[in-house]
């Protein structure tokens, strides 16, 4: 069972809002670790503060502009009409749960996520796989509906249309479940900040969350020394495997000398000519101070090291 809202006619700041209420399809994988692009701490920070982030980016303009486009190409590929909902829906066993789906399948109990992707994603839906933190979305979208079935369609930009059928899964809307109680009842409503997973978003999101650090500013390290010393270890490890890796390389390019590619029964290697253009930033420095000065675009950061005491 579900609770309904319109959404017809709602502002973007009002959307965004009521998106803060509950956890979305959209966040389902985030929660569970597995979406690339986001963290469980970005996303705990972006449920309990008061502003709404406005995403405005190629991405997300290509993916909402292209969302028609999709459902069409859908309708052409399996006979299947879609119609919009116009509606956020939210689960009344689970109200933390809400759902604003893309379509919703005409004549039968399913519903269709629209996906736009780079054609460098092209081999995360080769042989009928989705993308994972996809296929949690879907799967948040048939807990909160209990629709039991759900459609993803996806353009792969200048290469090729796909589309895939998901079906409920006990177990996994279960864990689903689970996982999105626990993230909302003991971070969200607790305002407890979830622990570092280690993922690149998680980092990035660090890196712009505490700002600038203090000048001079300086305490006392407690509790991590054992984690450093794992740390030296692992920096060791990969140095050796990176020699290791830029060796192999080293030998493939001897055996190559001045062809741009070679093919084996397993591989296919190119080493092929690619022209750069740079601006000589030095020589504009000192030959055309003012011009450098005046398109120069400073930035700052924070540069994270480990030294031995």
């Amino acid at each position: 069972m579900y609770q309904k809202t319109a959404t017809a006619g709602m502002s973007s700041e009002e959307w965004l809002a009521l998106r803060k209420t509950g956890i979305g399809g959209s966040d389902a994988g985030t929660v569970c670790g597995l979406n690339p692009y986001s963290s469980p701490m970005k996303l705990y920070c972006d449920k309990i503060s008061s502003e709404t982030e406005q995403l405005d980016n190629e991405a997300v303009r290509q993916g909402h502009d292209l969302e028609e486009y999709v459902a069409q190409r859908f309708t052409e590929a399996t006979g299947l009409k879609v119609r919009r909902s116009n509606y956020m829906y939210r689960s009344v066993e689970h109200p933390f749960m809400i759902a604003d789906v893309d379509r919703l399948i005409v004549g039968e109990d399913a519903g269709l996520e629209c996906k736009t992707a780079s054609a460098y994603n092209a081999d995360k839906w080769k042989d009928g796989d989705i993308p994972l933190h996809y296929v949690l979305q879907c799967c948040h979208y048939m807990a909160v509906t209990g629709k039991r079935t759900w459609y993803i369609a996806a353009v792969i930009l200048g290469q090729k249309f796909v589309y895939r059928k998901l079906v409920w899964n006990d177990e996994l809307i279960t864990r689903l479940i689970e996982a999105e109680k626990d993230f909302w009842e003991n971070h969200v409503m607790a305002k407890a900040m979830p622990a570092p997973d280690g993922s690149e978003a998680c980092s990035k999101f660090l890196n712009g969350y505490f700002g600038l650090a203090r000048k001079g500013s300086a305490i006392s390290l407690n509790g991590f020394d054992e984690k450093l010393s794992r740390r030296a270890e692992i920096v060791e490890e990969i140095d050796r495997l990176q020699k290791e890796q830029n060796l192999i390389e080293q030998e493939v390019k001897l055996y190559m000398k001045d062809s741009e590619s070679a093919v084996s029964g397993r591989y296919r290697v190119s080493w092929s000519s690619v022209e750069t253009t740079r601006l000589d930033t030095k020589r504009i420095r000192e030959e055309q101070p003012q011009i450098y000065r005046d398109y120069a675009n400073k930035s700052v950061s924070r540069r994270f090291q480990v030294k031995a005491a």
